[in-house]
């Protein structure tokens, strides 16, 4: 199983595209508080549709409480900052992809915690910002997966 983490995501509606993305990957979905949206969330129960119940989701109170559930695994953390393609790692089963918040990405103390494996980035365009984070998620996540051999179907 993949672990696909959201550090204090902001939107409800990216967040609810990540239940649904986690219900047809396999993926677990860890959620970082704080949230900036409540479970309640008309946005979140829409972009998720009827798959919250198929999906394994956990919130978790902070990063030490994350770090104690994931741990040792490997920490993939995606930025811009990152220097390795995220096609150019060779993922395992039971890593770690992390996303930051939709405004302003990882915090600077995450991606310089000695937990993280390595800084990755998704190539774009020069100029452009960022993607969308429920993308950005389904792109990483996808590619690990795929290398994976797509295990479980």
């Amino acid at each position: 199983m993949l672990h696909l983490v959201f550090v204090e995501p902001a939107i409800a509606g990216n967040t609810g595209s990540a239940i649904r993305l986690a219900a047809v990957t396999g993926a677990h979905l860890h959620l970082v508080e704080p949230l900036g949206f409540d479970f309640a969330d008309a946005k979140l129960r829409r972009a998720g549709l009827d798959y919250h119940d198929l999906a394994v989701t956990t919130v978790h109170p902070g990063m030490d409480a994350l770090w104690d559930a994931l741990l040792p695994a490997r920490v993939f953390a995606f930025t811009g900052k990152g220097t390795t393609r995220h096609v150019d790692i060779a993922y395992r089963d039971g890593d770690v992809l992390m996303f930051g918040t939709e405004p302003t990405g990882l915090p600077e103390h995450v991606l310089a915690d000695p937990r993280v494996t390595e800084q990755v980035r998704i190539p774009m365009l020069p100029g452009r910002r960022s993607l969308n984070l429920a993308n950005a998620a389904s792109i990483a996540l996808y590619e690990a997966w795929r290398q994976l051999g797509f295990f479980g179907l």
